[in-house]
This record gives C-alpha cells, sequence and structure tokens, in this order.
C-alpha cells in the first residue's frame, strides 16, 4: 500500500507540550497558514522520521515544507515562515536594525527556559538558577517597557512575542520552585504575559499554567526514574 501522502505542504514534528514547538505554531497561526503535524514524537523515544530529519540535534521541532526539506530549530523556522511565506503576517520587523534586536531578545529569552529548568530539575545550584532567571525576566521587562507587545505599537504582536509567549506558561512553575512572584518582580512583563494568553494563537497552543505545572513533575518523575533505573544497572 502506498504511503499516504499530506494534505498539506508543511507537516510540523513536535511535541504538544514543548514551548519550542508551540512557538512554531503559534506563528503558523499568526499568519493562517494550514499545516499537518506528524504523530506527536516521544523525545524518549525518537521516531526514525525525527532522526532523518534533524539527524544534527535530533531534536523538535522540525518543519517540512514540500519541495524544500527539513528546517531545524525554532527560531530558524519562524524567520524561514516569513521568507518562505511573504505574503502573509510578517512577525520581524523591516527595519534592519530593528530585526536585529528582535533576533536578540527571541534568542535572549531562551535563557528564561533553560534557567528555570535548572531551578526546578535539581537543588545543588537552585539559588544561582533563581537568581540568573529573575535577572532574565528582568531584562525582559525592562526591554518591554510600556508597550502592549515586543513588536511595537506600529507591528504589535510579532517575533519576540511569539518566541517568548509559550515560557510566560512556566511562570507558575519558576514561582512554584523559585519562591518568587513575577507580576512584583516583573509586573510589565506579567501584564504582557496575560494579554498573550488572551491571544487566539496563544491560547490554542500553549498549555495553561497548571497543566504545565503538572507536565513538570510527570517530566521529573520520567527523567529520575530513568536515572534511577540507569545507576541499578551500571
Amino acid at each position: 500500500m502506498a504511503a499516504q501522502q499530506p494534505k498539506s505542504d508543511l507537516v510540523l514534528l513536535d511535541v504538544f507540550g514543548s514551548p519550542f514547538a508551540q512557538r512554531v505554531r503559534i506563528a503558523l497561526a499568526e499568519k493562517g497558514l494550514a499545516y499537518e503535524r506528524a504523530e506527536e514524537e516521544d523525545l524518549f523515544a525518537k521516531s526514525d522520521l525525527l532522526l532523518r530529519s534533524n539527524p544534527i540535534h535530533q531534536k523538535i521541532p522540525v518543519l517540512l515544507h514540500a519541495g524544500h526539506g527539513p528546517v531545524c530549530e525554532s527560531l530558524t523556522i519562524l524567520q524561514y515562515l516569513d521568507d518562505a511565506f511573504p505574503a502573509t503576517r510578517r512577525l520581524l520587523p523591516a527595519d534592519p536594525y530593528a530585526r536585529a534586536r528582535a533576533r536578540f531578545w527571541a534568542e535572549y529569552s531562551d535563557r528564561a527556559h533553560s534557567c528555570g529548568k535548572r531551578l526546578w530539575m535539581t537543588t545543588r545550584d537552585g539559588e544561582e538558577a533563581r537568581a540568573e532567571l529573575v535577572r532574565v525576566l528582568r531584562a525582559m521587562d525592562a526591554e518591554l517597557g510600556d508597550r502592549e507587545f515586543f513588536g511595537g505599537e506600529e507591528a504589535g504582536f510579532g517575533y519576540v512575542d511569539a518566541a517568548a509567549a509559550p515560557f510566560a506558561a512556566w511562570f507558575a512553575v519558576y514561582e512554584r520552585y523559585g519562591g518568587f512572584r513575577v507580576a512584583e518582580e516583573c509586573p510589565r512583563l506579567a501584564a504582557w504575559a496575560a494579554r498573550c494568553a488572551r491571544r487566539g494563537s496563544v491560547a490554542d497552543n500553549v498549555y495553561a499554567p497548571d497543566k504545565v505545572c503538572e507536565l513538570v513533575e510527570l517530566y521529573k518523575q520520567r527523567v529520575l526514574g530513568q536515572q534511577q533505573q540507569h545507576t541499578n544497572t551500571r
């Protein structure tokens, strides 16, 4: 029997709970681009399709564009969507300097997730991870300023917003393990997170904070269980 052909030129390899995959789905929604999701990946038992499509990092998300091959890494995918579909709503600004700043802050937002993971996965460097996470969030708060979105008053919700919005759902996790309140440390960023959560592209593609907390606990149990199994079989 012949393999079933995808109905769309765009196919996304992802895991719904991944904030990096979520930022791609947000961008696709903002642009109004139809796509298919491949069968959800199990990152503890990666599919042959994922390994073939992203042999270097073997990570999601991966965007498969018919006739063009795979595009890997979430921020690269967002930039590709702007370039490959110029008739759709653009996420990156047209001005070169503004584009450079947007790329910088989108990449910087990744640090919130990496610091947060250090905070909730281990207690060895908890204080250091907490301090760095607060610094990152304060820097994002300062960059946002009094604007509604990082894209600015004219552009509105843009590249940095799509990149960072999934991490806002993790604020509850950061607060639980870090012992601080984002609304007190970074009130403008907290207000921005609430605005993003009300946006359709975000609401439809990002888990609610309580679901994120649940996923964190399940992930920890699975990772720690595998570590214990490895220790017992050495």
